[in-house]
């Protein structure tokens, strides 16, 4: 693949990993006051959607502005984040754990829970695709390097 073709398939995985990411921040945000009432003496569950929407805005922003192996990283750990927990408390009950409340919600139900799960799965993808891609753009360049200095 040329240089080219590989540059347009690293903005388009990119594309996917922020709007991915910008629809579960919007979600987060949206839904958290429904969640507000779900809570433990430390944090509520409301507190927590709060804390993945600005993940999610702070990854996207810096994988736009920084895109590198690292951010791609981070925005892949972030939704991850996202869809492994909307799927666990959505399957199982796990309980109260420490500080964190008992979110299991056994329903798809708003709406947005849904849609941001396929977010969260869209950029978990792009965001894993993204960074092997980097990852592996990166040691080419080190062999590269290497074989220039001998």
């Amino acid at each position: 693949m040329n240089g080219r073709g590989g540059s347009s398939t690293r903005w388009a995985l990119t594309i996917v990993v922020v709007v991915g990411l910008a629809i579960d921040a919007f979600v987060h945000f949206d839904l958290a006051s429904k969640f507000a009432q779900v809570k433990t003496s430390t944090l509520s569950q409301a507190d927590l959607f709060h804390v993945q929407g600005a993940a999610a805005i702070v990854a996207a922003l810096l994988l736009l502005v920084r895109p590198h192996r690292y951010t791609a990283g981070f925005a892949f750990l972030v939704a991850a984040s996202g869809i492994v927990a909307v799927v666990l408390y959505r399957y199982v009950d796990v309980g109260t754990i420490g500080p964190l409340p008992n979110m299991y919600d056994p329903y798809w139900a708003p709406a947005g829970k849904a849609i941001s799960a396929i977010a969260e799965l869209a950029a978990t993808v792009a965001a894993l695709m993204l960074f092997l891609r980097m990852s592996s753009g990166a040691r080419a360049s080190d062999a590269v390097r290497e074989q220039i200095s001998r």
